[in-house]
C-alpha cells in the first residue's frame, strides 16, 4: 500500500517560474555552481583517495567514503526524515488544524506549484523551528508546536502565514531537489562555500515569504527573536536598524560560518526592500536616510508583493504619560531616538521633519 499523494492544484506546467525568476536571490545561481564544483573536485578526491586506500590495503578515510557513498547517503537519510514525520507528525489537513492548512494551500497555489506539499506539526519543546524537505517526488513541510502555538487566533497568524509561505518558497524554488542536495553535498565542509549558499537559499525563501505575506514579516522576525511570549515585547526596528551599527570581525565570521543570515541583517533585508540580503558584508548605509532609490533600480520588483520602502518621516518631540518629556531621560542626558519614533534619525543626512503617523505600525513593513 502506497502513501496517500499529495493533493493536486489545477495551474498549468511552469507557473511557479515567473514568480521564482523575481524573488531568487541574485547570488544564489553562482554560490550553486561554486558548491557544485567545489563538491565535484572533493569527490574526485574521495574517489582517488578509496582507490588508493584499495591498492595499498589499508582503511580508507572514512570521510572519502561517506563522499562516494553520498547518493545513497542521502537518499536513505531524506527517506527517514520523511518517515519520521509521517510516524510522529500531527498532519494538516482540512479537518486537523484547518486554519494553518488553509494557509499551506494558498501559499502553494500562489507560488505556482501544481501540488499542495505535506506538513506536519511535530512536537518542538520550546523551540520555534520550520523546514521543508522532500523525498523522491514527495515534498513536505514540518512546523514545530510552539510555532504553531504563535499561529493560533489569538496570537499571531500572520507570522505562521509567513513562515509557512517561506517553507513553501524552498520547494517552488528548488531548494529541496535530491540533485541539489546531493550536487552540493560536499561544499557542506568547506568553509563559506555551502553555508553562503544556504544563507542566499534562505533569503529567497525569505522573499517568498515576503511576496506571499508581506503582512507577517514582522511579527515572524519578532518570534524568531523573542519566542512565541515575548515575540510581541520584540522592537523589530530597533534590531534592523542595528545591522548598519554592529561591526567587527568575529560579527563577520558568525555570519560566514552561519546556514541562515544573522537575525539582525535579516531583518534589515527584509523591511529595506529596495535590493536583496546581503551574504558576506554587513548593510553599510543607514537604511533609507538619503534619498530613496529609483524605481527601476529596485532589485526586487513590486509585481510580486515587494513595495518600495517609503521615507522615514519625523514630527516634533511629543510628550509622553505624567508630562515627562520624551528628550529627557532620569540622568539628564538627551535620548537618542530613530527616525520612525518622531524626531529627526541621528545621521546627517537625515531628511526634513514631515509628519508622522501616529499608530505604532511602522509604514516600512507595510506591503
Amino acid at each position: 500500500m502506497r502513501a496517500q499523494p499529495m493533493q493536486v492544484l489545477p495551474v498549468a506546467p511552469g507557473s511557479h517560474l515567473p514568480l521564482r525568476r523575481h524573488v531568487r536571490h541574485p547570488r544564489e545561481i553562482l554560490t550553486l555552481v561554486v558548491a557544485i564544483i567545489a563538491s565535484l573536485l572533493l569527490l574526485l578526491a574521495a574517489f582517488a583517495e578509496v582507490s588508493a586506500a584499495i591498492h595499498e590495503q589499508r582503511t580508507p578515510d572514512v570521510y572519502a567514503l561517506a563522499l562516494v557513498f553520498a547518493p545513497l547517503l542521502v537518499w536513505f537519510a531524506r527517506g527517514q526524515l520523511w518517515a519520521q514525520q509521517r510516524l510522529t507528525g500531527i498532519k494538516l489537513t482540512p479537518e486537523q488544524f484547518p486554519e494553518a492548512y488553509a494557509m499551506l494551500v494558498d501559499a502553494a497555489g500562489r507560488s505556482g506549484l501544481s501540488y499542495v506539499p505535506d506538513a506536519y506539526v511535530v512536537l518542538g519543546n520550546g523551540v520555534i523551528n520550520a523546514a521543508a524537505s522532500g523525498h523522491g517526488l514527495r515534498r513536505f513541510v514540518f512546523v514545530n508546536s510552539d510555532l504553531l502555538e504563535v499561529g493560533g487566533a489569538a496570537r499571531e497568524p500572520d507570522a505562521l502565514r509567513f513562515v509557512i509561505a517561506h517553507e513553501v518558497g524552498h520547494i517552488a524554488a528548488g531548494h529541496v531537489s535530491y540533485w541539489r542536495v546531493l550536487g552540493t553535498f560536499a561544499s557542506q565542509w568547506i568553509p563559506l562555500v555551502g553555508s553562503t549558499l544556504s544563507r542566499a537559499q534562505e533569503y529567497t525563501a525569505d522573499n517568498y515569504g515576503h511576496a506571499l505575506a508581506p503582512q507577517g514579516a514582522r511579527s515572524a522576525m519578532a518570534t524568531l527573536a523573542g519566542g512565541k511570549y515575548l515575540g510581541r515585547s520584540v522592537d523589530v526596528d530597533a534590531m534592523a536598524d542595528r545591522a548598519v551599527t554592529e561591526p567587527g570581525f568575529f560579527v563577520w565570521v558568525t555570519n560566514a560560518a552561519a546556514s541562515h543570515p544573522v537575525l539582525l541583517w535579516r531583518m534589515h533585508a527584509l523591511r529595506d526592500r529596495r535590493r536583496p540580503g546581503r551574504l558576506l558584508w554587513r548593510p553599510r548605509e543607514p537604511w533609507l536616510w538619503g534619498a530613496p532609490a529609483a524605481p527601476g533600480a529596485y532589485a526586487l520588483p513590486a509585481m510580486v508583493g515587494f513595495s518600495p520602502t517609503p521615507l522615514p518621516a519625523t514630527v516634533p518631540s511629543r510628550e509622553v504619560t505624567q508630562g515627562v518629556p520624551v528628550d529627557a531621560v532620569s540622568n539628564g542626558v538627551p535620548a537618542v531616538r530613530r527616525g520612525s519614533e518622531g524626531v529627526p534619525a541621528p545621521y546627517p543626512d537625515a531628511t526634513a521633519p514631515t509628519t508622522a503617523p501616529t499608530d505604532r505600525e511602522d509604514e516600512r513593513w507595510r506591503p
